[in-house]
């Protein structure tokens, strides 16, 4: 896959980055480059390799996914300008 100069400035307006007409043509080698080499990634054989997160491994923590109300519901409304039995209080909206 190739960049043309149309797309070079399409990806330079997305980006909000101002491109001179004498930087197009840089621009655009670099972004081939960048996609030789992706292409290049593409056709490595990683049959049989796993998967991974990172270069070391590690066990990801985990902790027992319980539900509870929390048990803070007064210091979570502590600073609310209005509450009634630990909800917040806000001006009706809707009509």
């Amino acid at each position: 896959m190739s960049v043309d100069e149309k797309t070079v400035r399409r990806i330079a307006h997305l980006a909000r980055i101002a491109v001179t007409d004498d930087d197009v043509g840089p621009l655009q080698g670099e972004l081939n480059a960048i996609l030789a080499f992706v292409e290049q990634l593409g056709a490595v054989d990683v049959s049989g390799v796993e998967p991974m997160t990172s270069v070391t491994p590690m066990a990801m923590k985990k902790r027992e996914d319980v539900v509870t109300d929390g048990g803070r519901a007064s210091d979570v409304v502590a600073n609310a300008p209005e509450t009634e039995d630990n909800f917040f209080l806000v001006p009706k909206v809707v009509e």
